[in-house]
């Protein structure tokens, strides 16, 4: 029973540590004309899915880079963002084509495989 609880305390602790920073409005605008598909997670600290969301999105950013943005914003410190993406629940994934234009719309947590999926779409490899 405590090997179980301390494996559940590390698995919470490595969640909450792995996050990506909140994307400012200028690498927004970065991403969006860099001419590379592009995934924006919305969402917040808080809320239990974004954190869950965490730690793939890291990992997707740091094998998917030079070949696509991905990007997070926590949506408590750039309330514009939401309004500008039209945010209606978080966390909210939006895929972007190489052109910037929104292609697909997610609402909820999303897994790792059908992020990979959705950029595969877009024509990451």
């Amino acid at each position: 029973m405590r090997a179980l609880a301390a494996l559940s305390l590390l698995l919470i602790a490595t969640v909450a540590r792995a996050e990506l920073p909140s994307a400012s409005d200028d690498a927004i605008s970065q991403a969006l004309a860099s001419g590379k598909p592009a995934v924006i997670d919305l969402g917040a600290r808080y809320c239990i899915p974004c954190k869950k969301m965490a730690p793939i999105l890291e990992s997707l950013a740091a094998e998917y880079r030079g070949r696509a943005n991905i990007l997070f914003i926590d949506v408590n410190g750039n309330q514009a963002a939401a309004k500008r993406f039209r945010v209606q629940m978080i966390p909210t994934q939006i895929f972007f084509d190489a052109r910037g234009k929104e292609v697909k719309r997610h609402m909820g947590f999303m897994d790792r495989a059908d992020i990979v999926r959705e950029l595969s779409v877009l024509g990451v490899r």
